[in-house]
């Protein structure tokens, strides 16, 4: 069901140099009742708009003025140290494997790394939204499986069975254990053994000061 605006309560800084993808952005969760209280076109505009309006995501582009090259990247990282509760969302044209490690090695609540199609899958992309600005990590599917696919990644991963290889890409993904099990057609309690498995196997322990669930995602992502 569609929200009215400020129903949500959002707030959102949109940071991206392409006009129409930015504008289609905002209408997008606007018409969700997120309110966009500020868009701009540059990473240093970036960091002076959510100094001064502290809104609770910035969905920011990797490449942007002057050089486009990690412009984006590197305002996200600034704004994850100087600003933890923010949420911050990248969206990049490609897979770029070391960026997601490098904003998720930074600061790993609140933070996630899509693909620019994936705003097309309006769904997919609003629940990202929520979940990121909630505390969440969002993997791009299509991170997770590049990731999959490396030959030492496949060491990595050796030790686990294919189901619970399937529950850490879900997970990265930042999906809950409900989700999870609705996706994998499974009961909540066999996904709930299969990420004890992974904890086991990855050597990640109960009482640990950082969320062994965020920690796997790293720890798988670190080992790419």
């Amino acid at each position: 069901m569609t929200e009215t605006p400020d129903e949500t309560g959002m707030r959102v800084v949109l940071a991206d140099d392409a006009v129409l993808l930015r504008e289609g952005v905002r209408s997008l969760l606007e018409d969700e009742g997120i309110s966009v209280v500020a868009s701009v076109g540059d990473g240093h505009e970036l960091l002076r708009t959510v100094a001064e309006l502290h809104p609770d995501l910035a969905i920011v582009d990797v490449r942007m003025p002057p050089t486009h090259t990690t412009e984006g990247l590197e305002a996200a990282l600034a704004i994850k140290r100087r600003f933890p509760d923010i949420g911050v969302l990248v969206l990049s044209q490609y897979v770029l494997r070391e960026y997601a490690t490098e904003l998720l090695s930074t600061e790993s609540v609140g933070v996630g790394y899509l693909l620019k199609n994936r705003v097309t899958d309006i769904d997919r992309f609003l629940d990202s939204v929520n979940r990121i600005a909630a505390g969440g990590t969002v993997i791009d599917p299509e991170v997770v499986r590049q990731l999959l696919s490396t030959s030492e990644k496949q060491n990595t991963l050796s030790s686990l069975t294919p189901r619970e290889a399937e529950v850490l890409e879900a997970m990265a993904e930042g999906l809950s254990n409900r989700g999870i099990a609705e996706r994998l057609f499974v009961s909540i309690s066999s996904v709930e053994k299969a990420i004890s498995a992974i904890f086991d196997k990855l050597g990640l322990h109960a009482g640990e000061t950082t969320s062994r669930r965020v920690a796997a995602v790293l720890a798988y992502l670190d080992r790419s």
